[in-house]
């Protein structure tokens, strides 16, 4: 009797996988989405279920209140709203009175997303897990072709915003209306953000980059999308490209700079679940389209700039970038003979060299700078014996010229030392 109720309990589990999977793959064939297949998983195996990119960014779901507040109180879920996936992959994981259960959404060996499971009453059992694995599948394959379409839609989108930045298109009524056919609204005033993955000690394979920028791109459109309707976020290939609208409610109107960063912050989430670090230049407010070009022009520059000067993972804005705009201008200024570095070794001579010595001088040079030659207040800064600031100004003066009293030479080293730092 025991034996044939296992059989009866397992057959009857096996019809529910079955039922399951034929109706989610129904949705699939009458063009459905992760949306429907998170509320058809939900609803037979009574759980919450979401489909989130494979570093967690939510993308589909069927998850009560309970049940995100059960997620949100295990610390599951960071300040951004990244459910942190890399967490609840290994394996079931306690959560109070519940369980939750991450799976792998793959094709063709390649991660494609994430199933996140979440009963709260109880915990996950075989046919469960099975049930969901089939799920996955189904899912896998919805994501392959979603993603085939979007990658032509990209391809178009890409090409066009690349012509109208790089004033290859005039026309206006042609601009006009391929905006509208990609539901993009660009008759407001918006700032160009370019936003570049930063390069790091891990290299990782072709492949692998491009996945990484497939999904830093995906993260950057889901992201604007809650921001306005209509604002285009394109892949460059090695960068993305937005235009963020100018919002009354921002609260830096006149610049944009609100909007940007609370883009940004979302963007990078809290860095967990293998988001790679990335770098951003903000051009100014382009007013209307015909100036987007040169809108474009300064986010690329700030984006150099800012990673030359401050190193990878900062935000840097053109209207902030003060003398380096300009150096920045001149070319091949990173060149080992361009005429900035020949600038910085006429300047600044022996302390234009890598050596520990030069930079150690270079740090005294510029607290004095910053002091305008007050050797009492340099010695403060610095930590030094006013005896020995006066020591080191006696030999910055012997290796490059009367600076305390020649305002002109400090110019000349001052802006040496700023060039030194665009052009590493």
């Amino acid at each position: 009797m025991i034996a044939g109720d296992r059989e009866e309990r397992a057959s009857a589990a096996l019809a529910r996988v079955d039922a399951l999977h034929t109706a989610l793959t129904q949705i699939v064939l009458e063009g459905g989405n992760l949306d429907g297949i998170a509320a058809e998983v939900a609803r037979v195996l009574d759980v919450g279920v979401a489909f989130t990119s494979t570093d967690g960014r939510e993308r589909a779901a069927a998850l009560p209140d309970a049940a995100r507040a059960l997620l949100t109180e295990a610390d599951l879920v960071d300040p951004t709203g990244r459910l942190r996936v890399e967490r609840v992959s290994g394996g079931a994981v306690g959560v109070g009175p519940g369980e939750v259960l991450g799976l792998r959404v793959a094709a063709g060996g390649t991660d494609l997303a994430r199933l996140v499971c979440l009963r709260t009453d109880g915990g996950l059992g075989p046919d469960d897990v099975h049930a969901l694995e089939r799920a996955a599948a189904v899912a896998a394959l919805l994501i392959t072709r979603e993603e085939a379409v979007t990658a032509v839609e990209n391809k178009y989108q890409g090409d066009f915003l690349r012509d109208l930045l790089l004033r290859r298109t005039a026309d206006p009524a042609y601009v006009a209306e391929h905006a509208a056919t990609f539901g993009w609204e660009l008759g407001r005033p918006v700032v160009v953000v370019a936003a570049e993955i930063d390069p790091g000690e891990e290299a990782g394979s072709a492949v692998q980059r491009r996945q990484w920028q497939e999904r830093f791109s995906a993260a950057w459109r889901q992201v604007t999308e809650t921001v306005a309707p209509g604002i285009p976020a394109v892949d460059f290939s090695s960068e993305v490209v937005a235009l963020l609208p100018v919002l009354d409610g921002d609260d830096e109107p006149v610049t944009g700079h609100g909007v940007v960063r609370r883009v940004v912050t979302a963007v990078a989430g809290d860095k967990g679940g293998g988001r790679r670090p990335f770098s951003v230049g903000v051009s100014r407010v382009a007013p209307t389209p015909d100036r987007l070009p040169e809108a474009y022009a300064q986010a690329r520059r700030a984006v150099e700039v800012g990673r030359r000067v401050r190193g990878g993972g900062s935000t840097t804005f053109f209207d902030q970038l003060g003398l380096h705009r300009l150096i920045a201008l001149v070319p091949d200024g990173a060149e080992p003979d361009g005429e900035l570095r020949s600038f910085v070794r006429d300047v600044l001579g022996p302390l234009a060299e890598d050596t520990t010595e030069a930079a150690d001088l270079r740090e005294t040079l510029q607290v004095l700078l910053d002091t305008n030659f007050n050797v009492a207040e340099a010695a403060r800064v610095q930590f030094f014996h006013y005896n020995t600031m006066r020591y080191r100004v006696a030999k910055l003066e012997r290796l490059l010229g009367p600076l305390s009293t020649d305002p002109h030479l400090r110019l000349d080293v001052a802006v040496a030392l700023r060039v030194r730092e665009v052009t590493g």
